[in-house]
């Protein structure tokens, strides 16, 4: 079931058994689900809704012969956060891969958007991602081994708001924990994908029509390319040479620039 540039059980710097995925059963994380299962490790998937979650865990264990567990949590709940953080604790099922890939973006720009929803996107961007990147690095560190993928986003390098900025969070946290960690046998990732196509934009409210066709990448080819990165030990993950040469150019480029194209690209919202 493997393609031909896939990452090997044998490739990963751990002996890997059993990832837990957040946010699996759409877009980034079930692409996330589907490759880790092809190649022959076990899942916990993580997802508010339940009846979704059990569709993928039968789908998979019946396509690959995989075992996939099934953790109903809302990330944006402190006992949704307690929750898979305990299960990522357990040291009987230790889990070897977690990929913190949960997250959403909200219908407006600053000030059009309840404040609700802001802090609810940072805690899922945020808080959980620091809480549950703890719990399963605190037990890897024992193992000495283990690894953290967090999904940020090639936005956290351009100025797009409190999505925009929950993303950049992500990706200081992430490389700053990772060097913490140097030599433990824990790696820790931040992946900064572009434009996928997923629910996501369907969810926010926000029109694709102005995203030129060559911006869109292909989620398993995205995820082949994080593990692949993963398994050489980079800490940041940008997954497509187009968006290497943007995010580049976004570094060098004057901040009201870079954000005065980045409002006119991919932030067309719909009727409220």
């Amino acid at each position: 079931m493997r393609t031909a540039d896939a990452v090997s059980p044998g490739h990963y710097p751990w002996a890997m058994t059993t990832a837990l995925i957040t946010g699996s059963t759409a877009g980034i994380g079930a692409a996330f689900a589907r490759r880790l299962a092809a190649d022959g490790h076990n899942l916990v998937l993580v997802a508010r809704d339940t009846k979704r979650l059990r569709e993928q865990a039968t789908e998979l264990h019946d396509r690959h012969g995989i075992e996939a567990e099934v953790l109903t949590a809302d990330l944006a709940e402190d006992a949704g956060i307690e929750s898979v953080a305990a299960r990522l604790s357990d040291r009987r099922n230790p889990v070897d891969l977690l990929v913190n890939n949960a997250g959403f973006g909200n219908k407006g720009r600053f000030l059009d958007v309840p404040m609700a929803d802001e802090l609810r996107m940072l805690r899922v961007h945020c808080e959980a991602v620091l809480r549950l990147t703890a719990a399963a690095a605190e037990a890897m560190r024992e193992r000495g081994r283990g690894g953290v993928v967090n999904v940020a986003s090639v936005a956290a390098f351009v100025p797009r708001g409190t999505y925009g900025a929950s993303k950049a969070w992500v990706v200081q946290f992430t490389q700053g924990a990772a060097r913490d960690l140097a030599g433990s046998g824990v790696r820790l990732m931040a992946l900064a994908p572009g434009f996928v196509r997923t629910e996501f934009h369907e969810r926010a409210g926000m029109g694709t029509d102005n995203i030129p066709g060559w911006m869109w990448l292909d989620a398993d080819k995205l995820v082949a390319a994080a593990l692949a990165d993963l398994a050489r030990g980079k800490t940041l993950s940008i997954p497509d040479p187009r968006y290497k040469v943007l995010t580049g150019l976004a570094k060098m480029a004057p901040r009201g620039l870079v954000g005065g194209i980045s409002s006119k690209t991919g932030r067309k919202y719909g009727p409220q």
